[in-house]
């Protein structure tokens, strides 16, 4: 055989298995995308059928179920009352199917709690049936920290959910200042700075940077311009002539 024929010959049977190789390729990615679809079921109508028989429905179709939170409501206790995904969703078989489950009819009314203590309100709740819900804590001028300022649902409402919302401000916002440019700066100024604005936590690590002068920062947490409560911690890296970082604690 010629060495043109030869040449003819594998170009030939190089193409032939590349076309091969592709058509495998593409068969593959086919019975994957099968799969996955084979994989998904239909998520039912879970609403108005009690925890045990919601389960029970999702598990014959390969899906979990998620409790995602219990309110009053009209239904029978231990009913859903809600679900995500809706029903008819197409899901992957293993995926969470949350609910909302009714806690039967309202039997309370939300007790009085603000102007009361955290603890005390925690209480009161408590022997009410209910629970503390979402804490907001901001800060606030000319209130007293750790007293309930504002709670919902009012007073003397009828509890939708087992759950009482609070604010309970913390106070006013401790003393802060903005955050001042040290790159550059010696080691030893940075610290008078920060020391003279009521900053003391401040940790200087040396780290070795034969390009800047020795005792010089490098790098500073916060960044310039951030805001920087008095009480907070600065963190600041040194240059240094060795080898090996060292950190202390100022």
């Amino acid at each position: 055989m010629a060495f043109r024929e030869k040449m003819e010959w594998t170009m030939h049977m190089g193409l032939l298995v590349f076309i091969l190789a592709a058509a495998a390729f593409l068969s593959a990615i086919t019975t994957i995308r099968i799969a996955i679809r084979s994989r998904q079921v239909q998520l039912p109508n879970l609403v108005g059928q009690n925890l045990s028989s919601a389960q029970d429905a999702l598990r014959q179709r390969g899906i979990e179920l998620k409790v995602a939170d219990r309110i009053y409501d009209a239904l029978p206790a231990g009913t859903v009352v809600r679900q995500s995904p809706a029903a008819g969703t197409q899901v992957k078989v293993s995926q969470y199917a949350h609910v909302v489950v009714s806690l039967g009819s309202v039997k309370t009314s939300i007790p009085p709690i603000e102007g009361t203590s955290l603890r005390t309100a925690r209480i009161a709740l408590l022997q009410a049936k209910l629970q503390l819900g979402e804490v907001s804590a901001p800060y606030m001028d000319d209130t007293d920290a750790d007293t309930v300022l504002l709670q919902e649902p009012k007073s003397g409402a009828p509890a939708a959910s087992p759950r009482v919302d609070v604010l309970v401000p913390q106070g006013p916002r401790p003393p802060a200042l903005v955050m001042p440019y040290f790159i550059g700066a010696s080691d030893t100024e940075t610290q008078r700075q920060l020391n003279s604005a009521g900053v003391h936590n401040v940790k200087s690590t040396q780290v070795p940077s034969p390009q800047w002068p020795v005792g010089t920062v490098i790098e500073q947490s916060p960044a310039p311009g951030a805001r920087l409560a008095t009480d907070g911690q600065v963190e600041i890296k040194v240059a240094s002539a060795g080898a090996a970082p060292a950190a202390s604690q100022i």
